[in-house]
């Protein structure tokens, strides 16, 4: 977010952060271990349904398109599948990466107007109301639909790759689902940066500045900085992307055989 978000610098000046690294370095010695973890409250406490409602959106994507459920759907209907998921995780995600991106890059810009992610809330629902705590949904739904799409659809045809001749995909390895799943999240992000970055500007925006949305966004990102300015904090993204989303696949996984165990008929 920080570097998604950091300001075009003055003619003869050097950037705010020269790259994910500088950024990393910057916020450790400047504000410590915790600076690495600012607005970390609003995703932890928006986590467990939004995964909840990501695969349920996914499995419900897949039983809408299957006339039987034994029925094998193409990658095509998968892709539609998981971008379902992509909608219903939308409200969810909205409100917690708003209040996420403003608390990251207070810190940065050296003021403190929110104390945490509560108080950031509640002075975004008194300043606009719940649009204003709602800001940039269109451009979190025009992230994570494609994105989501991506990601499940990458998982399935990695899974089905893997899976050794005459062997049950259900048996797949630890270490293949982490491989798949990692992959997977490799995917979904080189969709979702562009997106990720207008959504980040955006959210971070002085009120009215971007009156027509996501395309004064766009128009100005791409006239002072080009297309590659759409890719910003893509090694950072990277970075993270695959260790996170191999855990995400593989406690899902582990979730699924153990609720078969203790409840096969659920």
């Amino acid at each position: 977010v920080r570097l998604q978000t950091q300001p075009k610098p003055q003619p003869g000046q050097p950037p705010l952060y020269s790259g994910t690294f500088d950024c990393f370095r910057k916020t450790l010695f400047g504000e410590g271990v915790r600076g690495l973890y600012r607005g970390m409250a609003a995703p932890i406490i928006g986590v467990t349904p939004m995964f909840a409602v990501c695969f349920f959106g996914f499995g419900l994507g897949k039983r809408l398109q299957q006339k039987k459920p034994d029925d094998i759907l193409t990658y095509p209907q998968l892709f539609a599948a998981g971008m379902l998921s992509g909608v219903f995780t939308t409200a969810i995600m909205a409100p917690g990466e708003r209040i996420k991106c403003l608390l990251q890059i207070q810190a940065a810009t050296g003021e403190t107007k929110y104390s945490g992610s509560l108080d950031c809330a509640k002075q975004l629902y008194r300043e606009a109301g719940i649009r204003g705590v709602y800001k940039g949904t269109v451009l979190t739904l025009m992230r994570d639909v494609p994105a989501s799409g991506m990601y499940f659809m990458t998982y399935e045809w990695l899974k089905n790759i893997l899976t050794p001749e005459k062997k049950s995909v259900s048996d797949l390895s630890v270490p293949r689902i982490l491989f798949a799943g990692g992959l997977a999240g490799i995917f979904n992000w080189a969709v979702a940066i562009p997106p990720d970055v207008l959504k980040s500007r955006f959210q971070t925006a002085p009120a009215g500045k971007y009156p027509n949305g996501f395309r004064d966004v766009l128009r100005e990102l791409i006239r002072e900085e080009g297309v590659a300015s759409l890719y910003k904090g893509f090694t950072a993204v990277m970075i993270r992307a695959f260790p996170a989303n191999a855990a995400c696949f593989l406690g899902f996984e582990v979730a699924m055989k153990f609720l078969n165990w203790i409840a096969p008929g659920l």
